[in-house]
């Protein structure tokens, strides 16, 4: 069959950047895989949302986001891993090679794939959200908790993630406000109990937030409101955390691979390797319980070298 001029054939394809993604590139392209990379909706991943990183290796007085992000893509390309901004929109895992289509208008066989697409943090939606998101808003609270030590913070749910992100907070932060919208926390009863029995962890029930206050210099605080009485009260705050949970990037291998019930990509525990052999998953988009960059990274690298050995077994 021939091949059009916007069909070619690849050993490695990796979709999707981040830490995950642009490790696995690293390490594959050192394995002259010669690995192409589609960075997705969001170049850089979650990172490049993030201002300062403290808690990754190699940055002991810390780096910002987006920098760590650029520098980890010079560093793929620096081994001859070729970057291109777009979106993959179709896959087709039945028969390797396997047939991947871009929002470019190319079709890429590729003879092994590397996922690694990520999560997409819930929010609220709220406009002061937005506007605070990276000085004093974040999704993060193993991440961001350490630079509000000492200081009074809110986390907004109520499910196991945020009870967790709860008590992480609180030994780091004078107070943690944790706002509820039911009069009963969703957790686990472990964790409930956890929360309810830490001191400076403050119960704001049956709320909701309305908006984030602050100023030039950051949050400064919430308003929430009951959502019995509509009754409004301004909680004074530096941090703001929301903890409702995160949605893989996972849709458009829906019906290619085998996803859980929060629709995250299975792998076999250990593994990088899907449902399908020869397709390998990495980083957030198989990890909701950990969700660092350090873990990702780890996956990438583990994804990359299962990807080598698998096209030279």
């Amino acid at each position: 069959m021939r091949m059009s001029e916007k069909t070619e054939k690849l050993r490695c394809l990796i979709i999707g950047s981040g830490p995950a993604g642009y490790t696995a590139a690293i390490y594959t392209a050192r394995a002259d895989l010669k690995p192409v990379i589609y960075q997705g909706l969001q170049p850089g991943g979650q990172l490049t949302i993030t201002t300062e990183v403290d808690n990754f290796p190699g940055y002991p007085e810390g780096v910002q986001g987006p920098e760590m992000m650029e520098d980890l893509r010079k560093q793929a390309e620096r081994f001859g891993t070729e970057v291109r901004f777009g979106l993959v929109t179709k896959v087709d895992f039945s028969l390797r090679p396997f047939r991947v289509e871009a929002d470019d208008g190319k079709t890429i066989l590729a003879e092994t794939v590397i996922i690694a697409t990520g999560a997409t943090a819930k929010w609220l939606g709220l406009e002061s959200e937005n506007a605070f998101r990276g000085m004093g808003v974040s999704a993060c609270a193993t991440c961001d908790g350490f630079f509000y030590r000492g200081q009074d913070v809110a986390i907004v749910g109520g499910g196991d993630t945020a009870a967790e992100e709860a008590t992480y907070l609180a030994k780091l932060c004078k107070k943690v406000y944790m706002i509820h919208r039911r009069d009963a926390l969703r957790a686990s009863k472990a964790m409930q109990h956890k929360v309810l029995n830490t001191p400076n962890i403050e119960m704001v029930w049956n709320s909701i937030p309305e908006e984030v206050l602050g100023d030039n210099t950051g949050v400064t605080g919430v308003r929430v409101s009951d959502i019995h009485s509509g009754e409004k009260r301004d909680l004074s705050i530096t941090g703001f955390f929301v903890a409702i949970g995160h949605t893989p990037n996972s849709e458009v291998f829906r019906d290619q691979l085998k996803l859980d019930g929060m629709g995250y990509i299975e792998t076999i525990p250990g593994s990088t390797r899907t449902s399908v052999e020869g397709v390998f998953a990495c980083g957030d988009v198989q990890d909701h319980y950990f969700r660092q960059a350090v873990t990702a990274a780890g996956t990438g690298c583990m994804a990359a070298i299962e990807a080598e050995r698998f096209l030279t077994s």
